[in-house]
């Protein structure tokens, strides 16, 4: 099946992305994929000159229909110089998506082993770990502006480019969250980008059935058998008056995305079909578009 692209934007519909986050996260590898989906990409741009980029981009709706532009936070006041660039942007009716990329700690170190390239931060000659702390001490207030938050860790470079398709094309209209529902195995770590986690390791596992061991939680037999028990029954009923609760509590706070990961031991079973059963809640909720990723089940293909 052909690759799904974002639609084309038009005239007086564009769409400007700011790609920003942890150095070793994959901000260049973003950057081409951005390139490659038709986008005008802007590289390591000071924060102090993203005003003026702005401008520049809402002035020639034509030849700017598409941007992306890859932020340097490390120079200037970033969140202030970010805040004063979206302030320009929405001022003309340009909705701007901020794309913030990290990984965990252990996987940037590993990456810059592997590369041999100095960390940017790493001037006072402690160590990356050392400037991996400082650097997202840095950038705690640019993350807190991001409409999209990708975790990068385990992620090949056609699973990022997946995961940029899905933020760009699923932008949510007035009044609307973005939810992605993300299944994890909490063995392999729980997911950086999520903003609500849930454990549903309380749920008998079909690992110890040696049936259902090798077939995976999208499969009927495995999902009847988790969604067959009365205590996830219970849990969903719970879980549905909850997010009825809060998400418009979200949108009255001016959130636009919101991230729910739900974790079992290794993201095969019953995270899987959980994270499928929530998606079609959150999806009868009408509150905004819903995307679902089954981050191990991606590992395993």
């Amino acid at each position: 099946m052909p690759e799904q692209l974002p639609p084309v934007p038009v005239p007086g519909n564009q769409h400007v992305a700011i790609i920003t986050g942890m150095s070793g996260a994959g901000k260049t590898a973003a950057s081409k994929i951005f390139e490659d989906l038709g986008y005008t990409v802007v590289d390591n741009v000071p924060a102090e000159l993203l005003r003026d980029l702005a401008e520049l981009v809402a002035n020639d709706p034509v030849r700017y229909d598409r941007v992306a532009v890859v932020l340097d936070v490390r120079a200037g006041d970033a969140p202030m110089a970010l805040g004063a660039a979206m302030g320009a942007l929405h001022g003309r009716g340009i909705q701007p998506q901020i794309v913030f990329l990290e990984a965990s700690d252990e996987v940037l170190v590993r990456r810059y082993s592997e590369t041999r390239h100095r960390h940017p931060l790493d001037d006072q000659n402690d160590g990356v770990q050392s400037a991996i702390g400082r650097e997202r001490a840095m950038l705690d207030d640019v993350r807190a502006m991001a409409q999209t938050t990708i975790d990068t860790s385990g992620l090949a470079f056609k699973q990022l480019r997946e995961r940029i398709i899905i933020a760009i094309g699923e932008q949510p209209g007035a009044e609307q969250l973005a939810l992605q529902v993300i299944s994890f195995g909490f063995k392999y770590g729980v997911p950086l980008e999520a903003d609500l986690v849930f454990d549903v390791r309380f749920m008998e596992n079909p690992f110890y059935r040696p049936d259902l061991r090798e077939h995976s939680g999208q499969t009927e037999a495995v999902r009847d058998f988790v969604l067959g028990q009365p205590i996830t029954q219970a849990f969903l009923e719970h879980l549905d008056g909850f997010f009825a609760t809060v998400i418009p509590a979200y949108l009255a706070e001016g959130k636009t995305r919101l991230t729910v990961a739900v974790g079992c031991t290794g993201g095969f079973h019953r995270s899987v079909a959980i994270g499928e059963a929530l998606a079609t809640q959150l999806q009868g909720l009408h509150m905004g578009p819903v995307n679902v990723w089954h981050r191990e089940l991606e590992r395993r293909r």
